[in-house]
């Protein structure tokens, strides 16, 4: 699968940017200019409620900031699913209901309409044809979103389960354990 916006790519369990290793990411835009996303799978101690105080209602559990990537880390992207009708003001598409909120957007414009939400500190960013080779280089997978990644509860099973229901190869590598050397 080519990496387009809307779908996953999962780290190999041999990824040593510790940035990246075992992370999931949600590619926000994809185009002639690069790619971006957001690490899925990495929660911080900081409470949305002490940053972005009017969001904290809105936001799927745990109710904390989630580290999106080493780029522009004070810098705040929120994803947000909506109802299947919705395109509410200050909400933008990236596959099937769940898409990009703009955190400047009052939030009475988005609250009926918001069934989840998550903010992430960070993206993670590629130039033109770096995420490509990086994936020809056997660092990434690439696998199609469902609506519930973005907001599982608990996320540190996130790069396990998507590896699982990928089937194959790629489920077999979800057991593989961290430091495989001391197995």
């Amino acid at each position: 699968m080519e990496p387009a916006t809307g779908s996953l790519l999962i780290a190999a369990p041999t990824m040593a940017d510790p940035n990246f290793a075992r992370t999931i990411v949600l590619l926000l835009d994809t185009g002639d200019t690069g790619a971006l996303g957001v690490v899925l799978n990495r929660p911080t101690d900081l409470e949305v409620a002490d940053v972005l105080e009017p969001w904290a209602d809105l936001v799927a559990g745990p109710g904390v900031l989630f580290q999106g990537g080493p780029v522009e880390t004070d810098a705040a992207i929120a994803v947000a699913t909506v109802s299947a009708d919705d395109e509410p003001v200050g909400w933008r598409r990236v596959f099937g209901s769940t898409g990009l909120v703009d955190l400047d957007a009052p939030v009475e414009l988005l609250s009926d309409a918001v069934s989840a939400l998550r903010i992430f500190a960070g993206y993670a960013g590629w130039g033109v044809g770096q995420l490509e080779a990086e994936i020809e280089e056997g660092a990434w997978y690439v696998v199609p979103a469902e609506p519930q990644d973005p907001f599982l509860l608990d996320p540190a099973r996130l790069w396990s389960q998507v590896l699982r229901r990928q089937g194959g190869q790629l489920a077999m590598l979800a057991t593989m354990p961290t430091e495989p050397g001391l197995n």
